[in-house]
């Protein structure tokens, strides 16, 4: 029976434990917040042992083989370091670390110990996006990525949004990314796992949108486009939304001889063919052609929802038992290290730019002729 462990007692901790108690084979041992009616919450409402208000006793009487750590960005280098150095394998909710210089740390202390790390990028793990590896791993695109174009979009309201805007020692303000920082992560990464450099060329452009400025509020950049560029000349453009509608996510990859397009929303994956019908039949059988997949994709997404296995967190179930089954087999992990440290190097280049130029200063008009 494998140990589970969650570090911090949030709402993201409540869709851990629902999953992980779903999970065969495991059992979750203990859960901590220095907050202690957050723990009790959690402790009272899932299966749980125990609930701890310190992380190392947490560590030293529920002794988990495996902690999800579920708490503030600020907070993940320290706690997933006590976890390692206690000798428990760590999920770490994203984004993973505050910086490159962190996430190098704690993978090279993994290593060194011989435990598995992961981070919550469980977008990568959906239906479709297993579907869509599988198929550019069978050479459907005819050879190396040149081109891809990541969609992230965010919507501000709710809650969580309003506590953002409202609160001005918000936790998210204070991370080096801000708003940016804790959203990101998810659509970079889809851009990451086909880059063959671990320092490509990256191009930064931010701005609070005309609506948070409506709000009083220029410090929060709600609107990013990035451009990549690796060694391998593939290309991508990334970008990140408040306001664009409709509302998108998802992910398109185009090789020399054709291209895929994910929805993340919608959870359908299109062949999109890299040549075109003759004359008049382009108009109207690839039109069909199309229809034929979206009718395709309906019908697998019902199967799926029929069977039970198309609920919102499907693809953080995936992720945990993926990482279980590292651990119990000590075989790879789900996602390779080389993808989280350059989704982090790729987030702190933009940073970096953001923190150089942000706000732009306002060009001065052009003088009439």
């Amino acid at each position: 029976m494998l140990k589970v462990a969650i570090i911090g007692c949030g709402k993201i901790a409540d869709s851990h434990a629902a999953q992980i108690i779903r999970i065969k084979g495991c059992e979750i041992v203990g859960v901590c917040d220095t907050e202690e009616l957050m723990a009790i919450q959690l402790y009272e409402r899932f299966p749980i042992k125990r609930y701890f208000t310190d992380v190392q006793r947490l560590l030293a009487e529920a002794k988990p083989d495996v902690v999800h750590i579920t708490t503030p960005t600020q907070s993940h280098y320290n706690l997933t370091k006590q976890c390692l150095d206690f000798g428990s394998h760590v999920y770490v909710e994203k984004p993973f670390t505050i910086d490159l210089a962190e996430a190098e740390k704690l993978i090279a202390l993994a290593e060194q110990r011989g435990l598995k790390l992961t981070v919550g990028h469980n977008g990568q793990f959906t239906h479709v996006a297993r579907r869509m590896r599988e198929i550019v791993a069978g050479g459907y695109l005819g050879g190396t990525p040149v081109h891809m174009e990541s969609h992230w979009g965010y919507e501000l309201e709710g809650n969580y949004a309003n506590a953002l805007i409202s609160d001005k020692q918000h936790w998210i303000r204070r991370l080096p990314g801000g708003l940016l920082q804790n959203n990101i992560s998810h659509g970079i990464a889809k851009v990451a796992e086909f880059l063959a450099t671990a320092t490509p060329q990256v191009i930064t452009s931010a701005h609070s949108s005309p609506f948070l400025k409506g709000l009083g509020e220029e410090g929060i950049a709600d609107e990013l486009r990035v451009i990549i560029n690796d060694e391998e000349r593939t290309t991508a453009y990334f970008t990140f939304s408040s306001q664009m509608r409709p509302s998108l996510r998802q992910f398109r990859i185009f090789g020399p001889e054709n291209g895929l397009l994910l929805d993340d929303y919608q959870q359908t994956l299109i062949k999109l063919r890299g040549t075109r019908l003759k004359s008049y039949a382009e108009k109207f059988i690839s039109p069909m052609m199309l229809s034929k997949q979206y009718a395709e994709n309906a019908a697998r997404n019902v199967r799926q929802f029929l069977s039970r296995d198309f609920h919102e967190d499907a693809s953080k179930k995936f992720l945990m038992e993926s990482l279980y089954r590292a651990i119990a087999d000590n075989t790879p992990v789900p996602i390779p290290y080389r993808e989280i440290l350059l989704t982090t190097w790729i987030m702190d280049e933009v940073f970096r730019q953001i923190s150089a130029g942000y706000p732009f200063r306002k060009q001065p008009k052009m003088s009439e002729h």
